[in-house]
């Protein structure tokens, strides 16, 4: 289903035709222990962008990840990942406010699931959104970057926070999978995934 102009704007994909910004992914998870992507991402696209809305996890103080699957592989451990993460936080009762480097959520090349937003709060009305960016994934020549940015509240004195994270998966193999999980537990949330040529 394509997009119109508008909404292709609003996304970040200002310039391109209406049709080339297409929906193909929209799932609404309900006690989930993982979400895979298993269709859709291959060469038609050479951006995708992966959309998540009120996720909430079942556990406090989770953190949200992912990992991929290079071409004919489907355990999710073998790309190697080198990323950096950092991470504005403020409390409602104002006693703390940062803006800091998370070294212990990046990865040198390391092919665990890469942290996204971390800490989630479980609390009934708190939840967390935010969007990722996958480039060039069917490239057989180069790695394949990425960059997120997350807006959720916390399970520590209820902060409000925004974590940023960037970086690539060093293969130059054609990656067709992608799966999302807290470290432990369910999640509830909905996922959508759109396609840019």
């Amino acid at each position: 289903m394509p997009l119109g102009a508008f909404k292709a704007a609003l996304m970040g994909t200002a310039g391109v035709a209406t049709e080339t910004v297409v929906l193909l992914h929209d799932t609404d998870y309900s006690g989930a222990s993982t979400a895979s992507i298993t269709s859709g991402i291959d060469s038609t696209y050479g951006h995708y962008i992966f959309k998540f809305y009120n996720i909430n996890p079942s556990g406090d103080g989770e953190t949200f990840k992912f990992q991929v699957n290079a071409t004919d592989t489907a355990d999710y451990n073998d790309v190697p990942i080198t990323s950096a993460v950092w991470v504005a936080y403020h409390t409602p009762n104002n006693s703390f406010a940062a803006v800091t480097y998370q070294g212990a959520a990046d990865q040198a090349q390391a092919t665990t699931f890469q942290a996204l937003p971390d800490g989630f709060s479980s609390d009934a009305d708190h939840h967390g959104s935010g969007t990722l960016h996958l480039f060039n994934p069917s490239s057989t020549t180069y790695a394949k970057h990425f960059y997120s940015k997350w807006q959720y509240s916390a399970s520590w004195n209820e902060s409000v926070s925004t974590q940023h994270i960037a970086g690539y998966l060093n293969t130059t193999t054609a990656i067709d999978d992608i799966q999302f999980k807290f470290g432990s537990g369910t999640f509830d949330g909905t996922i959508k995934m759109w396609g840019v040529k």
